[in-house]
């Protein structure tokens, strides 16, 4: 362990060049046409949109701006046994802040919880009660963005052992609730079920699960062949990542538009977009989440964690049936790529006390629902 050493995002000039070359540089081809497709995003990345988003990448994005907003919260990098965590540290208000750790996923980053960082830190800046703050760590995934990149896959199990011994052994912050969505709703589970400095944990995805717990019920059946139907039709970049994720590097850290296109789709599938995708995300906000794949040149070596899912075996195994048995909370939103079984089935995996469903919002809720999400945290820590 280290002690953490101050980091600041100061992405060099030619790099950010490169990129804008590689973009004005990029030729287009066709989509399919006729009625009714036009605007489709039925057959992946919509082209008139992803146009518009790259016309505006090179002639109105500014990143330094956003590089400075990603600035604004105290940053660090602390090695964590063999390898580099970057991470956000907002010190809470009041004399007993609660640890708080966001965990994120793919194709997100650390910008997801940007928005929310102080209004969890201080709620009273925001009409809230000081009691309700958080210490809030954010830290990258390993191969993620300013994170280091393992040299080899790993899943979010060994993930979990990282950021649990980030929390209580280099931050001493024993005690903290977890929290995630995507792969972090997969790493908070597992920092819930082997983390000793883990209190609870926070979902707004079912990402932990529990060996040889099936659909019982009627409903249950039910959900599980629309879950595996959804899977089979939105599922095709897990198979890829998981299979073969080198194959696809070798496009996607070449080209800043393709590597744009296959994470934007997602941000599209998996969001509530019935009001209209441009009303759910800013132009702005997609191509920071994006820029920070590039800059860092880690497109790569963040599909790993889906290989690592695979073949990362590390740690006791988990008998039949057994709980996550810490208090879980759930978010359940109600769009995303595969939405959260009926609470029969969630609580033969894990030991839910708290279960709120929102009638708008999806996968990336930090980002769509925010005040919904920091609401839900603060009431799931007011009552542990």
């Amino acid at each position: 362990m280290s002690t953490p050493r101050p980091f600041h995002i100061d992405i060099p000039q030619e790099r950010l060049d490169a990129i804008r070359t590689r973009i004005e540089a990029y030729e287009w081809h066709e989509m399919p046409r006729g009625d009714g497709l036009d605007g489709t995003w039925a057959y992946g990345a919509n082209l008139d949109y992803m146009k518009k988003l790259c016309a505006y990448w090179t002639s109105g994005y500014d990143w330094r701006k956003w590089e400075a907003a990603l600035n604004r919260f105290p940053q660090f990098i602390a090695k964590v046994d063999d390898l580099d965590i970057h991470f956000y540290r907002e010190d809470g208000s009041g004399p007993s802040p609660r640890p708080l750790v966001l965990s994120h996923g793919w194709p997100g980053s650390v910008f997801e919880f940007l928005h929310i960082i102080e209004k969890l830190a201080h709620p009273e800046r925001f009409g809230g009660l000081v009691e309700d703050a958080f210490t809030v760590i954010v830290p990258s995934l390993p191969g993620y963005g300013f994170s280091g990149k393992p040299a080899r896959p790993i899943g979010p199990r060994t993930t979990a052992r990282y950021f649990d011994k980030l929390m209580r052994d280099v931050l001493c912050l024993p005690g903290y609730i977890a929290q995630g969505g995507d792969w972090g709703s997969a790493i908070s589970g597992w920092m819930g079920y082997d983390g000793a400095g883990c209190r609870a944990v926070h979902l707004n995805m079912f990402g932990w699960r529990s060996p040889g717990v099936h659909p019982e019920t009627p409903e249950e059946m039910e959900y599980a062949a629309r879950a595996q139907q959804l899977f089979q039709m939105e599922g095709a970049y897990f198979q890829e990542h998981t299979t073969k994720p080198q194959t696809l590097s070798y496009a996607m850290m070449d080209s800043p538009v393709g590597a744009c296109a296959w994470i934007v789709e997602k941000f599209y599938g998996w969001s509530d977009t019935r009001k209209g995708f441009e009303n759910v995300y800013t132009m702005d906000q997609l191509l920071t989440n994006v820029m920070i794949y590039l800059v860092t040149r880690s497109f790569n070596t963040a599909t790993w964690m889906y290989r690592g899912l695979a073949e990362d075996r590390s740690g006791t195994p988990v008998p039949d049936k057994a709980r996550l048995e810490k208090p879980v909370g759930i978010a359940n939103f109600p769009v995303d790529l595969i939405p959260f079984p009926p609470r029969s089935m969630v609580e033969r995996h894990l030991n839910v006390v708290r279960w709120t469903d929102f009638t708008e919002g999806g996968h990336f809720a930090a980002l769509e629902r925010p005040d919904d999400l920091v609401g839900d945290i603060r009431a799931f820590a007011r009552a542990l």
